[in-house]
């Protein structure tokens, strides 16, 4: 990827101030785009002058690597196995993107015994301390670890498209983190949308319902339309924004990033992050 499109992607966003923030990537079902909108995004914010960490959290089907164009030797197993530190597995993608690659079986978290928890705890926490922006990539569904993580967030983006399913399935989501009380910000990016119009009258449907029957504020997070070069640029194993940096796609997932970079959501990580996700696990 070429330097020259990451300065112009850095340029068309503003640059600022922003304090540490863990925002979480999240869907009711699977296939609606949500790892794709995390890769760009944490580009698009790196591009921007925040130093940005891209966690792999799907337990299940981790496939970040595929779409960051990196070659993943190492995961968080290695971490909790002793084999590594967790410095030595982040893995350096796009636009200088910090990533921590996610692998199958991750779900072992939860019956490693004191020791590991603890020294996975103190790896985990110190990758806060020198970065602005945190984004996870969870897998899709309303699985404990999901909603572990989504709760533990500053920020949660939930991933839907226009098919009903998604639609139910996303308000499913809403749902399951209001009755845990989460106290973060939650904004709605409707994908793969036909025009515009559709796009924002989803949201609005989505928004509506959650305000009258949870009395939860959805926020808008973005409208992007379908475009066949997004499946391009992952058969290129390259981001969107890097492999067509003047589509109108990119100009889209640019300007969502501009949005969520000056959100009034942002917050210091206090207690830890990791920590209240392992204490949700454990």
């Amino acid at each position: 990827m070429a330097e020259e499109t990451v300065i112009k992607l850095g340029q068309m966003m503003n640059k600022g101030s922003q304090k540490t923030t863990v925002l979480a990537v999240s869907s009711g079902k699977g296939g609606v785009g949500k790892t794709n909108i995390a890769a760009n995004l944490a580009i698009c914010l790196s591009a921007s002058g925040k130093k940005v960490l891209l966690i792999d959290a799907d337990l299940g089907l981790a496939n970040l690597d595929v779409v960051m164009g990196i070659n993943s030797r190492y995961s968080i197993r290695h971490v909790i196995d002793s084999q590594k530190s967790i410095d030595s597995i982040v893995q350096e993608g796009p636009a200088g993107v910090g990533v921590v690659c996610g692998v199958s079986g991750l779900e072992k978290l939860a019956n490693i015994d004191q020791f590991q928890q603890q020294r996975l705890l103190k790896e985990l926490e110190s990758l806060s301390a020198d970065t602005d922006v945190m984004i996870v990539d969870t897998a899709a569904g309303i699985s404990k670890s999901v909603i572990g993580f989504c709760l533990a967030s500053d920020h949660t983006l939930l991933v839907t498209t226009p098919e009903p399913t998604a639609m139910t399935d996303v308000y499913a989501m809403i749902k399951v983190l209001f009755m845990n009380q989460y106290k973060g910000r939650m904004s709605l990016v409707v994908n793969m949308a036909d025009s515009l119009v559709e796009g924002k009258r989803i949201y609005r449907q989505i928004a509506d319902v959650a305000e009258r029957f949870l009395n939860v504020e959805l926020h808008y997070g973005a409208v992007l339309l379908k475009d066949d070069r997004i499946g391009n640029a992952v058969r290129q194993r390259e981001a969107v924004v890097l492999a067509y940096p003047r589509s109108a796609i990119t100009s889209s997932i640019v300007a969502m990033a501009a949005r969520l970079g000056k959100g009034s959501a942002a917050k210091m990580v206090s207690e830890g992050f990791f920590k209240k996700v392992v204490n949700w696990f454990l």
